[in-house]
């Protein structure tokens, strides 16, 4: 019995020593089962989540700050090294531009609470996620840019990792136009492959 306990231990302690915590999201959404088994990667990704109509975006940490520094640059919002730091511990967000200061201003908890955020614009008449993937996607192309040219990595790795990987994680009863808008706004920056992220489910189901 003894021993029993002590492997049941050691499994336990392994387990909670190699998992991952689940990241605050600021839109929880149930996504739409598939047998699809196929993983995204693990880093490099940006995700567009979507859902009531609200959209949100999360970029890769790595390149969180020189997003926010280019936008800075391209809209004239100027941000204190506060803020900055804030947002690259920022897992995802989804507020207007005119909002961003004072999201980073508030704590985790508070940015994170159910419905606080209400989605970044991205219709045709005030399109703000069309600014966020094009300075997202620049920042990580100069990126490895930069690295390609120290030597770090080669034309090959350049070529797969160059263009940020961008995945849509949707609503399972989200309303089709709303993702639809979503995909226009990726292919009118000639973006036009990107994942979409489902739950597994039984091929029986």
């Amino acid at each position: 019995m003894t021993a029993m306990c002590d492997v049941a231990f050691l499994l336990l302690s392994f387990f909670v020593m190699t998992a991952t915590a689940k990241q605050p999201e600021p839109k929880p959404v149930d996504t739409p089962a598939s047998t699809v088994i196929d993983k995204l990667p693990e880093d490099g990704v940006g995700t567009i989540t979507v859902g009531d109509k609200e959209v949100f975006f999360t970029i890769p940490r790595n390149i969180r700050r020189s997003t926010l520094e280019r936008i800075s640059t391209e809209k004239g919002i100027q941000f204190t090294e506060g803020e900055y730091k804030a947002f690259e511990n920022t897992e995802g967000f989804g507020v207007p531009l005119n909002q961003v200061k004072g999201l980073l201003a508030l704590s985790p908890a508070k940015r994170n609470a159910p419905g606080f955020q209400k989605g970044i614009p991205y219709d045709t008449i005030n399109d703000q996620l069309t600014d966020w993937v094009k300075q997202a996607r620049e920042a990580n192309k100069a990126m490895y840019d930069a690295q390609l040219q120290e030597g770090k990595i080669t034309a090959e790795e350049f070529g797969k990792k160059g263009d940020l990987a961008i995945a849509i994680k949707g609503d399972a009863k989200e309303d089709f136009m709303t993702v639809k808008r979503v995909i226009d706004i990726l292919q009118e920056q000639k973006k036009n492959k990107f994942f979409l992220i489902t739950g597994l489910r039984n091929k029986d189901f």
